[in-house]
């Protein structure tokens, strides 16, 4: 049986999403959305050149929660990287720390990120590839996970690339079902996971497109997946993994209309918390307004007159207004 050290089977993850999930994000999610079984930073990207010390990794994860033990052992440190950076001494300081899981993003499709060696590109590289995936495991003692697309251009090196990342001792792999080239585009493909549950023997996480608790309740029976990572669903439902594990509990259908009903008080709910811990850390009003447009930006499409409703929102000249917005939902 597929076993993994950090979570058990059927777990609910909230990814790894780049300007999201800081310390005070993840504090906040934590506290009132408490079904999710696993949470992650936001990837840190390890430099090229310049001095890197331990104090850059703990500032990255949120010093708080570094010294927490009981969120430490419900998060992973994901990391975003290249062949020429320094990932020698990168996986010495996080084995150093004790960081206890290190999952790797060779999943990222920016063009940017992509451009200068990072991310999904090096599924394109299968020598580069090994270097970093390589120079990690020999260094870093403790759970080593990599998150992953189909392929870069294509899905040709598939089957190559899964097979040498568990050869080379990585403990789990997170598979988007999509290549880098699709970028979001279509529907992705859940076969590419079922087919590596057969092909490799350490345990494959799902991913892409599981927007609800029938879409986690299909893939887990069609894919057979060890857990499932949760990255645009989670930004636009929060509160998922509690409508899920609900769901198991009552054994009944989703009624929308009463979740529709709840998403206010979820929403109401989800933006006070985010308020506070961002207080916390001293942004100002001006901040809170920029962070929390960037929130709303998945958090209103199946509401009713959704667009609407999020361009009221985007368009808020002040936090006052967009705080207005929120408390006059229907």
């Amino acid at each position: 049986m597929k076993t993994f050290s950090r979570y058990k089977k059927g777990s609910l993850l909230f990814a790894p999403l780049e300007g999201v999930t800081d310390e005070p994000y993840r504090k906040a999610i934590q506290e009132i959305f408490p079904e999710w079984d696993y949470y992650s930073c936001d990837f840190y990207r390890i430099p090229t050149v310049g001095k890197i010390s331990p104090k850059m990794f703990i500032e990255h994860f949120g010093e708080k929660q570094f010294h927490d033990p009981k969120v430490m052992d419900k998060t992973a440190f994901q990391i975003l990287t290249s062949a020429r950076a320094q990932n020698q001494r990168a996986a010495e300081i996080l084995a150093e720390l004790h960081i206890p899981h290190l999952d790797l993003n060779l999943g990222c499709p920016s063009h940017t990120v992509n451009s200068n060696g990072g991310g999904a590109y090096l599924l394109s590289n299968h020598r580069e590839m090994i270097q970093v995936v390589s120079t990690f495991r020999k260094n870093f003692p403790r759970a080593f996970t990599v998150k992953i697309r189909v392929g870069y251009r294509d899905d040709a090196s598939f089957e190559e690339t899964l097979k040498i990342l568990e050869g080379e001792g990585v403990e789990a792999i997170t598979i988007h079902g999509r290549t880098r080239d699709q970028l979001y585009k279509g529907r992705a493909n859940w076969e590419y996971i079922k087919r590596a549950n057969e092909i490799v023997k350490i345990p494959i996480i799902g991913n892409g497109d599981v927007w609800t608790a029938e879409d986690i309740e299909q893939i887990f029976s069609e894919t057979d997946c060890y857990a499932i990572m949760f990255g645009r669903p989670a930004m636009k439902t929060p509160w998922l993994a509690k409508i899920y594990k609900d769901y198991l509990k009552d054994g009944t259908s989703i009624d929308e209309t009463f979740l529709l009903y709840e998403r206010k008080g979820y929403l109401q709910l989800y933006f006070e918390t985010l308020e506070k811990e961002f207080r916390t850390i001293g942004f100002h009003d001006d901040l809170l307004l920029k962070k929390f447009k960037s929130f709303s930006l998945n958090l209103f499409e199946d509401y009713q007159e959704g667009e609407t409703v999020r361009s009221k929102f985007l368009r808020s000249m002040s936090f006052e207004e967009f705080k207005n917005h929120l408390w006059n939902l229907k």
